[in-house]
């Protein structure tokens, strides 16, 4: 699918300028980038369940690749590749073995490929997902199914493609939620009714984690007198991995990248300010997306790079300008690692 691209004010523009070697143009090498303090910031988990799909993430056969039941609050971040010599569907079943009526409200999502550029389909999702504030319900009888999106069951994943989404959604009943890989012409309901589970690989990429959410908020309002620091994002040093449990066989999982957890950072700043900030991946190539919130009333959604499809080749140079502010401004950014990228990042805070 095409990257869909918003107009924004002439101003807005003049704030994320595109991708610039922030090293050239700021005499800054790699290693200054990592010697750099640490801006101290605030981590708090909050949000429902995240249910991720991620293992096996090279599908070997048809069968389901994670299933759990939840109720209200909840996400859905599933990301795989077909890996037999056949065509196949990938597709998301909502069962409903309550006694009630189950409604699904779905008030974010993004969808991305199926593709054999496993980077454009994560910048894609990514970039959906952070535009995406359209909402759709899903009706599930007592003791019958649905599908969580149709387009899903329309989609053929050819040998070698991915598929990726991401789904925020509420139930006021107990669902439960199943990623599957089925062949093209099956009855999805026929095939639920008798697919099994099908074994994680050796990353064990699955699992339901609570406290989909993080909030990242700076312990004090920075100055331009501390000069440049950086906030780190997703190294299980400074930003841990969430752990979590694998609902299929009881066992212990940590979420290696935190995929499907969304950030929201606030980073208090003084009013005297003009501040730009810059996004480094330091764990090679990276393609995604940000969201920002400017003084609580722009609002818009970054490529991260811009100017090409990925970075992160180059850790020294390889930077994405996301804007100059100014100080004292409302300023969030919304930021989840997106699918195929490689992680840490560091958010790197500049006076000017």
């Amino acid at each position: 699918m095409l990257l869909l691209r918003k107009l924004l004010p002439v101003f807005m523009l003049l704030l994320t300028m595109n991708s610039v070697s922030f090293a050239a143009e700021n005499k800054l090498t790699g290693k200054d980038v990592l010697n750099l303090p640490e801006w101290p910031v605030t981590s708090t988990a909050y949000g429902g369940k995240l249910l991720l799909s991620d293992s096996p993430e090279m599908i070997p056969a048809d069968g389901v690749t994670y299933q759990d039941t939840v109720s209200g609050d909840a996400r859905l971040f599933f990301h795989h590749v077909n890996d037999t010599t056949q065509p196949k569907k990938i597709v998301v079943v909502l069962e409903n073995q309550g006694s009630e009526t189950a409604n699904i409200t779905v008030v974010r999502y993004g969808l991305g490929g199926p593709s054999m550029d496993y980077l454009l389909v994560g910048k894609e999702t990514q970039m959906q997902y952070l535009k995406n504030d359209n909402l759709y319900i899903v009706e599930v009888a007592s003791k019958s199914s649905k599908l969580l999106d149709t387009q899903l069951s329309q989609l053929v994943v050819e040998p070698g493609m991915l598929v990726n989404g991401i789904y925020d959604f509420k139930s006021d009943q107990p669902i439960k939620v199943r990623v599957m890989m089925m062949p093209v012409e099956a009855d999805i309901d026929q095939f639920a009714a008798q697919a099994q589970v099908l074994p994680a690989d050796q990353q064990r990429l699955r699992g339901t984690f609570e406290g989909k959410d993080r909030l990242l908020t700076g312990n004090k309002a920075y100055t331009s007198k501390a000069g440049m620091v950086v906030v780190t994002l997703a190294d299980n040093v400074l930003d841990r991995y969430v752990e979590g449990i694998d609902a299929t066989d009881g066992s212990k999982v940590l979420n290696y990248g935190n995929y499907g957890i969304v950030y929201k950072l606030y980073l208090p700043t003084t009013y005297t300010d003009k501040i730009a900030y810059y996004l480094n991946p330091r764990g090679g190539v990276y393609a995604g997306g940000m969201g920002v919130k400017y003084r609580h009333q722009y609002q818009y959604t970054l490529e991260t790079p811009s100017q090409n499809l990925f970075f992160g080749e180059n850790k020294v140079t390889d930077f994405e300008h996301l804007g100059v502010y100014e100080g004292g401004q409302s300023l969030w950014f919304t930021f989840s690692p997106p699918g195929a990228s490689n992680l840490p990042v560091k958010l790197v805070i500049v006076p000017q």
